[in-house]
């Protein structure tokens, strides 16, 4: 499949936003392969980290300094020294994991800068996934059983994270409407109507019907 048959679909979402969940819908609806944490599996074989260093940093700057707070089996030797290993060496690996998934076939990706790493690109879509606040801490507690009042702290402390690391790779603002072709609160019309609008989008916009690939 060449390049141009191809469509990428990506989500930067708000935490308990229900972006993963929109992102998989569209996923099903235009037979793409999905990846949210997946690519992190991706770059861990890629590299010959452990996939549980990528989790440890996932959407973070600064892993450089992490990894000597590490056990060892979590670093393979050939790699602790391979002249590629540096402060950004994580945002290299996962970037030529999401190359390669995108070169293979049309593909949605969650997060993780992908419409940066992507931008050359054709039939691509960025779109970003907003929620009202006291839906989204809803969703945390729903999701991690937790209270409100520690919800919101991890929405606050999850979405900085996101943010630096965006902001810092891209050089595009993380979550300004700037950074993207549609931006969307999933609070209005729920995760499912959300879906259908941006699958309605698309389409319009290439030209296709989801099942025409």
């Amino acid at each position: 499949m060449e390049n141009k048959d191809k469509l990428i679909i990506n989500i930067g979402r708000q935490v308990g936003s229900g972006g993963r969940i929109i992102a998989k819908l569209l996923a099903d609806e235009f037979e793409c392969q999905f990846y949210d944490k997946e690519i992190l599996n991706l770059a861990a074989k890629e590299s010959g980290f452990s996939e549980k260093f990528f989790e440890q940093n996932d959407e973070q700057r600064g892993f450089f300094q992490t990894l000597f707070s590490m056990h060892a089996p979590l670093i393979s030797d050939n790699n602790f020294y391979n002249n590629k290993f540096s402060q950004d060496g994580l945002f290299q690996f996962q970037s030529e994991a999401i190359t390669k998934a995108a070169d293979e076939g049309s593909c949605v990706f969650v997060g993780r800068a992908a419409d940066y790493v992507l931008r050359t690109y054709p039939n691509v879509v960025n779109i970003f996934i907003t929620a009202n606040m006291k839906d989204r801490i809803k969703l945390v507690c729903q999701r991690l059983g937790c209270d409100e009042k520690d919800a919101k702290k991890l929405i606050i402390d999850k979405e900085s994270e996101r943010a630096s690391y965006y902001n810092y790779y891209t050089g595009k603002k993380w979550g300004h409407s700037c950074s993207y072709d549609l931006c969307i609160n999933s609070s209005y019309m729920g995760l499912e109507k959300t879906a259908k609008f941006i699958g309605d989008y698309i389409r319009m916009r290439f030209g296709y019907n989801s099942k025409e690939r």
